[in-house]
């Protein structure tokens, strides 16, 4: 089962469907100068024209109707035929995607397919769509929006370090001391209210792009670096300006030493 091959079968009756309407729309402008001249000859023509065309346009919408009405949602999910062509369409548009259904991670979404309900979820929105193409282009076009979106880089590690310094006094440990960036996340966000707003995603978003930006201390002169770990649950993947993914576990602020 594919999408692609009932999106096929609707677009020439698409185009009949809409070339009936505009016919119709015409007799109808036709018919009411006809009306307001008196020409009953020709009114009568047209009147019979548009009839015509109605049935057409009857039987466009009924082949359509059954067309869709055929599609089976439900299996086309729960065969799996949904996720195996998104990825394909991924793959076939440059689109970054890890995972497996019904969860995957396209950077920096997160990707859910609900099997029972037929519906996909781009983080927390639903997207009703059946056509794994569209629903790429949608991520994609996502993915464009935010990489455009303004961004301050030295603020935003002037309030990683504000995290770190929090940290560094919550879990009573040196100045200095490598911090998950995971914990970090919940300092930035301490509130369930908060995280709904700004959640782990966006997070390893703006990392990423902090990562990106080469800077390398904080505007008060605060130097950092990240870090690795041998605990892969405790990393966060990451992708630069060329779909190169990066994993990023920790991070810690210190002042340069004279």
């Amino acid at each position: 089962m594919n999408y692609e091959n009932l999106y096929e079968t609707l677009q020439p009756r698409h185009k009949s469907l809409k070339e009936s309407l505009a016919l119709l729309q015409k007799l109808s402008k036709t018919a009411a100068k006809e009306t307001d001249s008196g020409d009953i000859r020709n009114l009568l023509k047209d009147l019979d024209s548009m009839a015509e065309t109605t049935a057409v346009l009857s039987s466009v919408l009924e082949s359509m109707r059954d067309a869709v009405s055929g599609f089976d949602t439900k299996a086309y999910f729960e065969s799996g035929e949904f996720a195996r062509q998104m990825l394909d369409a991924c793959q076939e548009k440059g689109v970054d995607v890890r995972g497996s259904s019904p969860v995957f991670e396209m950077f920096p979404y997160r990707i859910k397919l609900d099997m029972e309900n037929q519906d996909v979820y781009l983080d927390r929105k639903k997207i009703q769509c059946m056509r794994p193409r569209s629903f790429v282009d949608t991520v994609r076009s996502s993915q464009e929006k935010l990489n455009k979106a303004a961004f301050n880089p030295g603020a935003f590690a002037s309030e990683l370090a504000d995290a770190y310094d929090t940290a560094i006094l919550k879990m009573k440990r040196q100045s200095g001391a490598d911090i998950y960036l995971n914990s970090l996340y919940k300092y930035l966000a301490p509130m369930s209210r908060f995280r709904k707003d700004y959640d782990q995603q966006s997070f390893a978003f703006d990392l990423a792009r902090l990562y990106i930006s080469g800077i390398e201390e904080t505007k008060n002169g605060r130097k950092f670096q990240f870090g690795p770990s041998r605990e892969s649950n405790k990393s966060i993947r990451i992708l630069d300006g060329n779909g190169k993914e990066y994993f990023l576990s920790t991070i810690c602020f210190y002042n340069q030493e004279a």
